[in-house]
């Protein structure tokens, strides 16, 4: 026969455990058995959380499904329009191959979408970075321009005075490169 031990616990930790041990285990030595078994089985702890449970995924999910259906409502209300803006926009500045292609007009219905607020945003978002590129292409010629100019600088020593930067170009590049920096 096995012997028995008295542990000292808290009255109200005593009762919740009573009623755990009648609906799930024959006796109190085995459910104890059975929860430390489990813990010692799955290698988690009791401190420890174990992450989200069902209902907080199935929120989850469902936040995730009422958001992806109203993407879908929006792009069925409003189309492909900004798609095709950006498209446009972007084929504005390549070179055309001959004279007889046209620029695409846009519809009544286009304009109306442009008149909306959040489509103008986005086309003014796509004309500022439109103004960027062009920005960074004018920067890069301008650090091109520049680093060639310096490739042309000699440091001469004087012999007895301070040293002296020469610039080694003819008077016609050096006229060439005045001209576009007006």
């Amino acid at each position: 026969m096995d012997s028995f031990w008295t542990l000292r616990i808290k009255k109200e930790t005593a009762v919740r455990f009573r009623a755990f041990a009648r609906t799930n285990y024959s006796t109190q030595s085995l459910a104890l058995e059975g929860m430390l078994d489990f813990f010692k089985y799955n290698e988690i702890s009791p401190r420890e959380s174990l992450g989200p449970n069902a209902r907080t995924l199935e929120s989850l999910i469902k936040k995730r499904f009422s958001g992806l259906a109203a993407i879908m409502k929006d792009m069925e209300k409003h189309g492909v329009l900004p798609t095709k803006a950006m498209m446009q926009l972007l084929f504005e500045h390549t070179p055309q191959k001959n004279g007889r292609q046209s620029s695409i007009k846009p519809s009544s219905k286009e304009k109306n979408i442009r008149d909306d607020a959040f489509f103008r945003s986005a086309f003014d978002a796509i004309e500022l970075q439109k103004e960027n590129t062009i920005l960074k292409q004018k920067l890069e010629e301008s650090e091109k321009r520049l680093t060639g100019i310096l490739d042309k600088v000699q440091i001469i020593k004087g012999s007895f005075g301070k040293s002296k930067l020469v610039l080694e170009m003819d008077l016609k590049e050096f006229q060439q490169l005045k001209s576009p920096a007006k």
